[in-house]
């Protein structure tokens, strides 16, 4: 493997160590708090609070990790002296890296609901739209393709979007029934998609291929699922 290689792994390495132990302790102590709130069980009264903590991390986390997925692909998917649309294109990507990274940390202390969702649309449109780079690989595009809803970068997307709506609507799920029960929702949702990238996520390593590998298997006919015979050698 070479270094580039090792940058690829960032992102799946992360989400093994760090978001799915992070997404275990939130299910368990949300058990617990429900638990505490309608059967009075004896849980410590800190519960919800650190649910209500380690969620917040959970979602900084899977968006700081799909944003750095996104920026290594698109750094090192082609040399930088020959990046596609030259510097000002790189330096729009930049830009939008920079303001998604920048909206995320405001959406942790901005306190007015306008403000709150407002941030965290921006965050998203960021991560879609550097997601939609053609860099970025991606399984299909169409939501009528049935290879859509296999996608790992779609999957990524949606979970994406489920984190910040978390993280937007904290206050209101706190203060509110109705928000609460919408939220309980969404995470449930949250929680299919995240066992369906633990799948979609080792398929994309196995299509994705290293980086000395890829001359070779560019010049491969896949409708064809045939490769041309390699040259021969040169040695007696």
């Amino acid at each position: 493997m070479q270094s580039v290689d090792w940058l690829w792994l960032l992102h799946p390495a992360l989400a093994v160590v760090l978001v799915y132990p992070l997404l275990g302790m939130v299910l368990r102590l949300a058990q617990q708090t429900r638990d505490r709130r309608l059967t009075q069980a004896k849980h410590p009264p800190t519960v919800g609070r650190d649910h209500a903590d380690l969620g917040k991390w959970l979602a900084g986390s899977v968006v700081a990790i799909v944003l750095l997925a996104e920026a290594v692909v698109i750094a090192t998917k082609h040399p930088l002296s020959s990046f596609e649309g030259g510097s000002s294109r790189l330096a729009l990507m930049v830009m939008v890296l920079i303001g998604s990274g920048v909206a995320l940390a405001a959406l942790w202390r901005v306190k007015q609901p306008p403000y709150r969702a407002s941030i965290a649309l921006l965050c998203w449109a960021g991560v879609i739209g550097l997601g939609l780079q053609p860099e970025v690989f991606r399984l299909s595009d169409n939501p009528l393709d049935p290879a859509f809803w296999q996608s790992h970068f779609w999957g990524g997307v949606g979970l994406t979007g489920l984190m910040l709506f978390s993280v937007a609507c904290r206050p209101e799920i706190h203060k509110h029934l109705r928000w609460r029960r919408l939220h309980v929702s969404a995470n449930a949702l949250a929680v299919l998609i995240f066992l369906a990238q633990g799948i979609s996520g080792p398929q994309d390593l196995l299509e994705i291929p290293l980086s000395w590998q890829k001359p070779a298997l560019d010049a491969c006919d896949f409708q064809a699922q045939r490769c041309p015979p390699p040259a021969p050698s040169s040695t007696p």
